[in-house]
C-alpha cells in the first residue's frame, strides 16, 4: 500500500510550499522540511518521534529501479561543491553488478564555518539515516558508511546514538572517524582511507565505478542523502514544490562572518537574495545599506563586492548565482573595516596547510601563494611580486590530484578583483595583519 502522501498530500511536520509559505525556516520552525520537527531546545529526534511524526520507510519493499527513477524525477542536485545529479550517480553504482556496492554518508563537512551537515546529525540523525536506506537499497548495497568527524564531537555522539537505535535494522552501518584534514573529505580521498591507505585524493576511475576496496563507492553528503528520505517518503511531486525548476526541492546554508548569530544554519524553501536572508534573519546590520564583501560557498569560494553581493540569489544549479558557486553553502560576511586581502592571506596559508601533501601545486605551489598575499597585506610587494601571484594561482589551477589547487586559486583570484582598491593601497605600502584583522570565523585545528 502506498502512503497516502505519494498522492499528493502534505507531510506530517511539513507544509506545502505556496506563494505565502515562508521562503526559509530555521529548525522547528515553520514550513521547514529538512528541519521540521522538534524545537531545539528540543535535543536530538529519536527514532520514536521520528517514524511517529514522519511515519515508517520500509525500504525493503521497494523496487530499487523505482527509488531511483523516483530520484531521477525529483532532479536532486548534490548539496556540495560538485552540484552532481544524484541520479546520475545512483545509475553509475547500480550499474556496477560485479562487485557489492558500499554507501558513504559523507559526513566530514571539512569547512571550519560550516555548520548544515553537523546541525542535521545533531538534531535529525535518522532523516540522515533513512536517506542513506534508501541509497543502499537503490543501488544494491547492504553496508554503510558514516564518514564523520569525532572532534565534532555533539554530531558524532548523536549519530553513534542513533545508530544504537537502528542496530537491527536491514543494514550494516559504521560510523568512521574522519582525518580531521580540509581535504580528507574529497570523494577519492574517502574511498583511499577506508581502503586503509590514507585519505589521500587521486585520480583515475571515479569512486562509483572504483572506490573503496576497488568497490563502486556512493558518496554524498549528509545534507544530500537527508533529501533522499523525503523524496522516498513523499514523492518527487512534492519534494520539487521546494526551490526551483533550476534546482528543486530545499538547500540549507550556513550564515557566518560578521552576522548576529555565526553558526546559524538556515533552510531556503526557494531561492532567495542575500541581502533578503541578511534581512531575514537579522543578520544584517541596520544602519548599513550592504555589508562591506560576501564570501559565498566556502573557504574555496568565491568574494563578492557588498551591494552587487545583496542581489545575488541562492540557488544551486547551472548559471545559478551570476557563476558563483554555493558550494557547502557557506554565506560570510566580512566585518566593516577589516581588510579582505589580509583575510584572505590568513584562509589561504591555513588551506595552504590543509592538502595532503602529495602534488606540487599543494606542497608548493599553495605555500607560496600564501607567502604572495601575506606579502602583499603587509605592504611589501610591488606591482611585479601581484604580477607573479596571478601567474601563481593560473600555475595550480586545474593540476594535483583533486580540487584543491583549484579551490584556493579561485578564492585568490575572486579577493584580488573584489578588493582590487585594497590591493593599490598595499602596492603603496599600506599594512594589514591577518591576525588582527582576519577573518572572524573559526577555524579547525589538527591535534
Amino acid at each position: 500500500m502506498s502512503h497516502p502522501l505519494l498522492a499528493g498530500d502534505h507531510a506530517p511536520g511539513h507544509r506545502p510550499i505556496a506563494a505565502r509559505a515562508p521562503a526559509a525556516a530555521q529548525l522547528g520552525g515553520a514550513g521547514a522540511r529538512l528541519l521540521a520537527g522538534p524545537a531545539p531546545e528540543a535535543g536530538w529526534e529519536r527514532l520514536a518521534g521520528h517514524l511517529a511524526r514522519l511515519g515508517p520507510l520500509d525500504v525493503g519493499r521497494r523496487d530499487p529501479a523505482q527509488l531511483r527513477s523516483m530520484v531521477a524525477q525529483s532532479g536532486l542536485l548534490g548539496r556540495g561543491g560538485g552540484q552532481f545529479p544524484t541520479a546520475a550517480k545512483l545509475e553509475t553504482v547500480a550499474s556496477r553488478s560485479r562487485l557489492r556496492p558500499v554507501v558513504v554518508v559523507n559526513a566530514s563537512e571539512g569547512e571550519p564555518a560550516s555548520r548544515k551537515d553537523s546541525v542535521l546529525l545533531e538534531h535529525r540523525p535518522h532523516l540522515v539515516l533513512d536517506g542513506a536506506e534508501v541509497a543502499a537499497r537503490a543501488v544494491g548495497a547492504t553496508e554503510v558508511v558514516v564518514y564523520a568527524h569525532r572532534a565534532r564531537r555533539r554530531a558524532f555522539g548523536t549519530v553513534a546514538a542513533a545508530l544504537e537505535e537502528r542496530r537491527n535494522g536491514p543494514f550494516r552501518f559504521r560510523l568512521v572517524d574522519a582525518p580531521p584534514r580540509y581535504v580528507a573529505g574529497e570523494s577519492s580521498a574517502i574511498a583511499s582511507f577506508l581502503s586503509g591507505s590514507g585519505a589521500l585524493p587521486r585520480s583515475g576511475a571515479p569512486v562509483a565505478v572504483s572506490g573503496a576496496a576497488g568497490r563502486p563507492t556512493l558518496v554524498n553528503n549528509a545534507e544530500t542523502v537527508a533529501h533522499l528520505a523525503l523524496i522516498a517518503r513523499f514523492g518527487p511531486a512534492w519534494w520539487r514544490q521546494a526551490g526551483d525548476d533550476r534546482a528543486p526541492g530545499s538547500t540549507l546554508v550556513t550564515l557566518a562572518g560578521d552576522v548576529a548569530s555565526p553558526g546559524t544554519v538556515i533552510e531556503l524553501l526557494r531561492p532567495l537574495s542575500v541581502g533578503e536572508l541578511l534581512s531575514a534573519t537579522g543578520a544584517a546590520a541596520p544602519a548599513r545599506p550592504a555589508p562591506r564583501a560576501v564570501l559565498i560557498g566556502g573557504y574555496e569560494g568565491t568574494w563578492v563586492d557588498g551591494p552587487p553581493a545583496t542581489t545575488l540569489l541562492l540557488a544551486r544549479g547551472a548559471g545559478a548565482l551570476g557563476g558563483v558557486q554555493l558550494g557547502c553553502g557557506l554565506v560570510a560576511v566580512l566585518a566593516e573595516g577589516a581588510c579582505g586581502v589580509a583575510t584572505t592571506a590568513r584562509l589561504a596559508r591555513w588551506l595552504a596547510g590543509e592538502s595532503a601533501g602529495q602534488c606540487g601545486p599543494c606542497r608548493i605551489g599553495l605555500p607560496a601563494i600564501a607567502d604572495g598575499l601575506e606579502s602583499l597585506a603587509t605592504g611589501r610587494s610591488t606591482r611585479s611580486d601581484l604580477r607573479h601571484l596571478w601567474r601563481l594561482t593560473a600555475q595550480v589551477r586545474g593540476r594535483g590530484a583533486c580540487g584543491h589547487p583549484s579551490g584556493v586559486a579561485g578564492l585568490v583570484e575572486s579577493a584580488l578583483g573584489t578588493f582590487a582598491a585594497e590591493v593599490e593601497e598595499h602596492l603603496r605600502g599600506a599594512a594589514c595583519m591577518p591576525a588582527t584583522r582576519g577573518f572572524p570565523l573559526p577555524v579547525v585545528r589538527r591535534p
